[in-house]
């Protein structure tokens, strides 16, 4: 009768919390698709080329070129998913290997200071200062003679008795400022009757925003940080992507738009000529 434990008993635990932890890729697709925003919309907002973004989300960080650049894209396209980018690097530095370790640079020091280069006496820099010297004590021998004369002279002058009333100077006017001019509603409000004026702001908060005019023409894309504005305008119409519409206040035309977007709602918006009408 064998009192240890069995072959089986001996056997590691499986560890749960690396079964259930999701790849990096995988936590990014997921929160695109949340957000919802497509491959394009993610790769026109950070810049990223489709097939390192496909790549990416495939767990395959082969097309980054490196640990860096891969580093990088994470925390880009974290950010643009709403996701905290940190957690993410820290897992891939876990799955790859970690980052590398700096080199030291105290050794470099060390040998700098037990070879110190022996230099001579610089001749050229020791003339150079004393020819200073002599030029400053000249110059201010010849200001401080110049400087009596002209303190004698008023002395003399000060001695003379005043007679009859001294005349008092004669106040000088400032020139009045011109008047400022009161501030009108809003620039957006003369824009020309025969186009479409678009202006996207953001007061409250921050969101990538991406406008393009009739022809398909990238007008803006990117994003709009808070208190910043965009305008916008083309011969009929106005296309509009943004990622996060409740942070964006709109007028169109001189018109504000009172549509109570939701935080964190993507909205795809068409305007044309005319009263604000969205597509």
């Amino acid at each position: 009768m064998s009192l240890g434990n069995s072959p089986e008993d001996e056997r590691p635990f499986p560890d749960e919390s690396q079964e259930a932890r999701i790849p990096v890729g995988r936590a990014l697709q997921q929160a695109r698709i949340a957000a919802g925003l497509t491959v394009d919309d993610v790769s026109s907002a950070t810049r990223v080329r489709l097939a390192i973004v496909h790549a990416i989300e495939a767990d395959d960080f082969a097309p980054c070129g490196g640990a860096v650049y891969a580093r990088g894209h994470i925390r880009t396209l974290a950010r643009a998913v709403h996701l905290d980018p940190e957690p993410l690097v820290a897992q891939y530095d876990a799955e790859h290997g970690g980052r590398p370790a700096p080199t030291p640079a105290a050794p470099l020091f060390e040998a700098e200071r037990i070879r110190p280069e022996r230099r001579g006496p610089n001749w050229t820099a020791a003339m150079v200062a004393a020819i200073v010297v002599v030029i400053g004590f000249v110059g201010f021998t010849a200001v401080k003679g110049g400087d009596g004369g002209s303190d004698s002279k008023s002395v003399a002058e000060g001695a003379t008795p005043a007679t009859g009333k001294a005349a008092s100077p004669t106040p000088t006017r400032d020139k009045p400022a011109d008047p400022t001019p009161e501030p009108t509603d809003s620039a957006i409000a003369a824009a020309p009757q025969d186009k479409v004026t678009v202006q996207v702001s953001a007061p409250d908060g921050r969101s990538w925003i991406s406008a393009k005019d009739h022809n398909g023409r990238m007008l803006f894309d990117g994003l709009l940080d808070k208190g910043q504005s965009k305008t916008f305008q083309d011969s009929s119409k106005i296309n509009l992507i943004l990622g996060d519409a409740g942070a964006i206040q709109l007028y169109v035309n001189g018109k504000k738009i009172e549509d109570n977007f939701r935080p964190g709602a993507v909205e795809r918006l068409t305007y044309t000529k005319g009263d604000p009408v969205a597509g």
